[in-house]
C-alpha cells in the first residue's frame, strides 16, 4: 500500500507465504516515473545493440568494369567510362548503407534515473514480486517450476533479478521460455520493462536501493 510516498510491500518465501513486510527506501521508490529518460534509456540500449552491418558496394567496389565499353566519341551514345557504373545493371550503388556504430552513451545519472522510474512503473502496476531468498538446492528445471508456479507467474515473461547468480540457478532455469535472470548490479531499465513481472531478492532489493541512492 501506498500513503504519502511511504510505500510498503509485503516479502514472501519460495512458497509465496508472506514472511514479513518491509518498508521502501523513499529516496529510491517514490512512486516517480519519468517517461522521457525512461524512453532515452531504451532507444539508447536498443540503439547499442544494433549491429551496423549492412552494406552495398559502390562503383570502384564491384568486381570487373575495368574496360571502357566503347570508344569515347563516334559512336552516337553516351559517354561511360564504366560497365560499373550505378546507372546500369550491375553497376555500383550510390549512397548505400555501410557498415557503421549505431550506439552512443548516456550519462550514469541518467541510467539510474531510468532505472528508478522502470522499477517505480512496475511496483505502482504490481508487477513485482520480491522475495525472501531463491534458493535451489538441485539443478532442475522442475525446482524452479514449482517456484514459479507457487506465485502464480508460470505463464508470465519474467526476471528473475538476484544478488548472484548460482549455478544451480542458472542450469535450472535454461530450459524454462520467457524467463530471464539478472545481477541487480548490472540491472537496467530495457531489461525491466521488457518483462511482464520482476521476481527481486531481499538482498538484491538491497543492493538496488544502495546503487540508486547513491547515484
Amino acid at each position: 500500500m501506498e500513503k504519502k510516498n511511504r510505500i510498503v510491500i509485503p516479502v514472501v518465501d519460495m512458497g509465496n507465504k508472506v514472511v514479513e513486510e518491509i518498508e521502501l527506501d523513499s529516496r529510491v521508490f517514490d512512486g516517480t516515473v519519468r517517461k522521457k529518460t525512461l524512453y532515452q534509456a531504451i532507444v539508447g540500449y536498443r540503439a547499442n545493440r544494433r549491429l551496423g552491418l549492412a552494406q552495398t558496394k559502390t562503383r570502384g567496389e564491384v568486381s570487373g568494369g575495368g574496360k571502357k565499353p566503347w570508344r569515347q566519341k563516334g559512336t552516337g551514345r553516351a559517354r561511360v567510362g564504366s560497365t560499373r557504373s550505378p546507372l546500369w545493371r550491375h553497376g555500383g550503388v550510390v549512397f548505400g548503407p555501410h557498415p557503421r556504430d549505431f550506439g552512443y552513451t548516456m550519462p550514469q545519472q541518467l541510467r539510474n534515473e531510468a532505472l528508478r522510474s522502470s522499477l517505480n512503473a512496475k511496483i505502482s502496476g504490481g508487477d513485482v514480486i520480491f522475495v525472501e531468498k531463491v534458493h535451489i538446492l538441485h539443478p532442475k528445471t522442475k525446482e524452479f517450476v514449482k517456484f514459479l508456479e507457487a506465485l502464480k507467474i508460470q505463464s508470465e515473461s519474467v526476471l528473475c533479478v538476484l544478488d548472484s547468480v548460482t549455478e544451480n540457478i542458472k542450469r535450472s532455469t535454461k530450459n524454462i521460455p520467457r524467463l530471464h535472470l539478472a545481477d541487480s548490479s548490472t540491472l537496467n531499465a530495457y531489461d525491466v520493462m521488457n518483462t511482464r513481472k520482476l521476481i527481486i531478492s531481499r538482498d538484491s532489493l538491497k543492493n538496488l536501493t544502495k546503487r540508486l541512492k547513491n547515484a
